[in-house]
């Protein structure tokens, strides 16, 4: 059945091996309405983009053995090239990477470094991509922006570009995520802890209960049904029980298990998969019979799509007078979503949440479709699932709704979960009740986490105490120097947007001392300084030992790292030798000031001054085979240096100004020649010498005046 799914834009992508972007990129060309990696692909639009690249495939299989034919099969020389990353002869390009290289210039007119920003900022971003590591796919917009280091408002208007309305808490997709870290010059990588070992197909013998989503338009009877279901269900059980309110219940039907998700809609199924928790295994997608498809519904049937989860519709109100399911039919196969009566593989059900007409036919459908998944798991070993909720509760703390997944989970067992971790003191049911164990596709309330998790993270059992701290301890470093590294991004574009608006000039500066209160008194005393409008600017200052994250932003921003009374750690040291920064420590607060006056002088706009060195008269002019014109000169005043510049001078005028490409006396390269002896001097670039003609060697001194 999931042959039958339409093809997403990202699908193609991976498929052919080249980012969505290009894809896109592709499709918009030829005037197709696209732009999200989410978006369905038509049969017309996938062919349109095969026939695309296979003539670019072509072209560049033309334009390969052209060149060979000029440049011969045996000796290739390398032509030149506009692109300094070019390591090779262009005829040693393989067609595959011609047309990637194509798709890369198509797509290269958005990316951030095209824009008009500072040669620092530049060339930063042409060099090597950041890369992005994160720990799992649970990032919302406000955390990529600070990892980013460029303001959420920016994301979200990208976003917009791209037909997705996000708020800064809303959780990204992967897709999404690379996307938006490609515009920016990050590569991403996800890096997920492997707690336990994977389980194979032939381990997962156990039938388990479906879990089912409940999605629809807002007013369309979500809640209503979900109620029905729950208190039709409680009244064949005990009277006077009271279903907890944890996010998730299970039911009875038929005397098989059905999971249902009660959360608040699509923000929660879509943070749930876009954090890579593969939840849900059916949505039922509720429709009104007398409102027909709305925005939301649309937004249901993406987010199931996209998750590759099959469809149930549940057409809703059909207790309602003006009632008409009909048309919800046919406003729904617009979407791809065929009645089975129409000869679809699409189950659409007419009930009343209300009333609870057909519900049971609805029920039935669930399981009808759970058995044609062959749902299956196992209840051995560590149990792994997700967190659906979490909340603080006065008397017990953190508590959060886990749905087991795989394994069983027990109390007194360790676990981890997204950015913290715990150890299961209690496990309670639906109804309150305490359990001892839960399998899968069981939700339990969970007691006994470190820190509240966030809806989406991964839930995991570990064999102890240390290893959970460890892995937690692992994951908050990488968030926090993700998130770091970003602000300092963010700081140091704001310097450079300033020194480029001419507002400024500064001395970036990372600043290490022992305590804050000299970290105080460092700052008091810098924002003092200044040398000819030309000031230090701390772009960072903490507590602490020098470390590689210092060195990393003092070389992004060209500074230089000042620790006061502390110590380097040997990775910083071994950092900065790699990069070039200098580090520089002191224990006296005047020692400190005077190295950064010093460095502030050197940052002073120096006045230009040019400085004769000598002069030589040509005497003779010598024509040399596949050299060219070569001057004998006789150097009558001061030195001849090779690497200066020189100006030819006749009757007085300047006629030439250019550089020496060779000196020499005798035969034999020099550097300088001193006034009063011959020499041979050939200037690049310039043939129209004559006798008689005086060269002029001088040098352009950049002086500071304080």
């Amino acid at each position: 059945m999931e042959n039958k799914d339409p093809k997403k834009v990202g699908d193609l992508a991976k498929e052919l091996d080249l980012s969505a972007k290009t894809i896109i990129s592709i499709l918009t060309e030829m005037n197709f309405n696209v732009s999200s990696p989410r978006d369905l692909l038509t049969p017309e639009m996938e062919k349109a983009v095969r026939e695309y690249l296979q003539k670019e495939k072509e072209e560049a299989q033309r334009e390969l053995e052209r060149k060979k034919q000029i440049w011969g099969e045996e000796e290739q020389q390398p032509q030149p090239s506009k692109k300094k990353y070019t390591p090779s002869p262009r005829s040693q390009i393989k067609p595959e990477e011609k047309i990637k290289e194509t798709m890369a210039k198509m797509t290269k007119r958005h990316e951030k470094h095209k824009k008009k920003t500072s040669e620092t900022l530049e060339e930063l971003e042409e060099q090597t991509p950041q890369t992005l590591v994160l720990y799992s796919k649970s990032v919302t917009v406000g955390e990529l922006a600070k990892m980013i280091g460029v303001p959420p408002a920016e994301i979200i208007q990208k976003l917009f570009t791209m037909g997705m309305m996000v708020t800064i808490n809303h959780t990204l997709d992967e897709d999404t995520i690379h996307i938006i870290a490609d515009e920016y010059g990050y590569q991403v990588e996800f890096h997920e802890h492997k707690g336990t070992e994977e389980i194979s197909e032939e381990e997962l013998s156990e039938e388990r209960p479906p879990v089912v989503a409940v999605m629809g338009h807002v007013d369309h009877g979500k809640t209503t049904l979900l109620d029905y279901i729950r208190h039709t269900n409680i009244a064949d059980k005990e009277v006077g029980k009271i279903t907890q309110h944890i996010g998730a219940y299970q039911i009875e039907y038929q005397g098989k298990k059905i999971t249902f998700l009660d959360t608040p809609g699509h923000e929660a199924f879509s943070a749930m998969r876009a954090r890579g928790a593969q939840v849900t295994d059916i949505v039922i997608l509720v429709v009104s019979a007398v409102e027909g498809v709305k925005e939301q519904t649309i937004e249901a049937i993406n987010h199931a799509r996209s998750a590759r989860v099959p469809i149930i519709v549940a057409i809703n109100k059909i207790d309602l007078p003006n009632a008409d399911p009909e048309r919800v039919r046919r406003e729904l196969t617009q979407f791809g979503l065929i009645p089975e009566e129409w000869g679809g593989d699409t189950l659409m059900v007419e009930i009343s949440a209300k009333t609870g007409q057909n519900v049971d036919e609805l029920l039935l459908g669930i399981l009808l479709k759970a058995e044609e998944l062959k749902l299956r798991s196992t209840s051995k070993g560590p149990a792994r699932g997700v967190v659906i909720e979490s909340r603080i509760d006065k008397g017990k703390g953190p508590l959060a709704t886990v749905l087991v997944q795989k394994g069983t989970l027990r109390v007194r067992d360790f676990f981890v979960a997204g950015l913290t971790y715990g150890r299961v003191r209690s496990l309670f049911n639906e109804w309150g009740e305490k359990v001892e164990a839960a399998g899968p596709s069981v939700p339990v309330q969970v007691q006994g986490f470190e820190d509240l998790p966030q809806a989406g993270d991964i839930f995991e059992v570990v064999s102890s105490d240390d290893e959970a701290k460890r892995i937690t301890e692992e994951r908050r470093k990488l968030k926090k120097e993700q998130i770091q590294r970003g602000e300092y991004t963010l700081i140091l574009k704001s310097i450079q947007e300033r020194i480029r608006a001419g507002e400024l000039k500064e001395l970036p500066l990372v600043i290490k001392a022992d305590c804050y209160g000299s970290v105080e008194a460092i700052q008091d005393s810098l924002s003092k300084m200044s040398v000819k409008d030309v000031k230090p600017e701390i772009i960072f200052a903490g507590v602490g030992a020098v470390t590689e994250n210092d060195v990393e932003l003092a070389h992004t921003a060209q500074g230089v790292v000042i620790g006061f009374n502390t110590t380097i750690d040997p990775r910083a040291k071994q950092k900065a030798k790699e990069l070039g920064v200098t580090i520089k420590t002191t224990r006296l607060i005047y020692e400190l000031l005077e190295d950064v006056e010093k460095m502030l002088k050197g940052l002073v706009e120096p006045v230009t001054k040019e400085v004769v060195l000598g002069k030589a008269e040509v005497r003779r002019i010598f024509r040399i085979a596949k050299i060219g014109v070569v001057a004998g000169c006789y150097v009558i005043d001061g030195v001849i240096q090779r690497n200066a510049k020189v100006r030819v001078l006749r009757d007085g005028e300047v006629i030439y100004d250019g550089k020496i490409a060779s000196l020499k006396r005798f035969q034999e390269d020099v550097k300088e020649v001193q006034s009063g002896f011959e020499c041979g001097i050939k200037i690049e670039g310039f043939d129209k010498i004559k006798e008689g003609d005086i060269i002029e060697c001088y040098t352009v001194e950049q002086i500071f005046e304080f």
